[in-house]
């Protein structure tokens, strides 16, 4: 598929989506508005591409590196939005631009991106190859790379339970957090995320079942993400809901889930309903009390727009 096809589509897709949301009710403006963002990021990726074919040289393999970051935005969007299909496709462009480009850098951040990918799908021993890979020769990485492979490699850490791993992998990235000054147009989160390395440890603890660990992790995290950062907050809250319910604090987790549940219908963002499903199972064993009630009562506008 051409740039300029992936383009068409997307406008086609906007309509549609449109469409769909107004029919269903669901935050008519917000669906729109992510649309738009969607449909722009990709003409910007188009203008990328046209431009990459007249270039030669250093410019070529520059604008190979914007391009990859658009491209990968895109994916994330398309995959925060629940549509898996575009967003492997958008991945596949990422990978694809990242060979072509032969930057050590690129081709790390890929991988990162794969082992993502991965994680989703709970495959631990998957995310750790990838992250082994994009890891084979560090000094060649810039000390955001490697965070990000770090990271995510505590990820898989986690899914197959190895807490040690999880800790040394997360400490490790914590000693290069300070060297990164780099100008790569991605993969930014680390220094712009607040508590960027403790989000991670928390996701992981909760992962592993260490729920009064992570539930008080996440009370430290969120005092400090702004109200603004509403898709982080939510995905947040509900994680740390979930850990609450793990330590054996059910009404707690469902306060803090009720927030969440509100964020998710706002954005109607599918990596939040992922979340909120993930609470909803941890707290099955309440589901004929009456706090599992009250929890099944806050995410039924959210199960309603699936």
């Amino acid at each position: 598929m051409s740039s300029n096809d992936v383009l068409k589509a997307a406008r086609l897709k906007r309509g549609r989506r449109s469409g769909e949301a107004a029919a269903r009710g669901v935050s008519a403006a917000g669906r729109e508005a992510l649309d738009d963002l969607h449909f722009e990021v990709s003409a910007q990726y188009e203008l990328i591409d046209r431009l990459v074919r007249a270039a030669k040289g250093e410019t070529r393999r520059g604008l190979l590196k914007v391009g990859a970051a658009y491209a990968a935005l895109v994916g994330w969007l398309y995959q925060d939005a629940g549509d898996l299909g575009a967003a492997a496709f958008w991945r596949g462009m990422t990978q694809e631009v990242a060979m072509r480009s032969r930057d050590a850098q690129l081709i790390g951040y890929w991988l990162v991106n794969q082992a993502q990918v991965r994680t989703d799908l709970g495959d631990g021993g998957g995310v750790v190859d990838l992250c082994e890979a994009a890891l084979e020769a560090p000094r060649s990485l810039a000390p955001k790379v490697r965070v990000m492979a770090m990271q995510q490699q505590a990820h898989g850490a986690s899914l197959v339970g190895d807490r040690r791993a999880v800790d040394r992998l997360l400490d490790e990235a914590a000693g290069l957090l300070n060297r990164v000054d780099d100008e790569l147009p991605w993969g930014n989160a680390c220094r712009r995320t607040p508590g960027y390395l403790e989000v991670q440890r928390a996701t992981c603890y909760g992962r592993l079942g260490l729920g009064a660990e992570a539930s008080a992790l996440w009370t430290q995290v969120l005092e400090h993400v702004p109200m603004t950062a509403r898709r982080d907050r939510g995905v947040y809250l509900a994680r740390h809901a979930a850990a609450a319910a793990k330590a054996e604090e059910p009404e707690h987790a469902v306060e803090i889930g009720r927030e969440a549940a509100q964020i998710a219908v706002e954005t109607g963002s599918a990596r939040m309903r992922r979340e909120l499903t993930g609470l909803e199972h941890v707290m099955r064993r309440w589901q004929d009390a009456p706090v599992g009630r009250e929890l099944a009562q806050a995410l039924a506008p959210v199960n309603e727009r699936e």
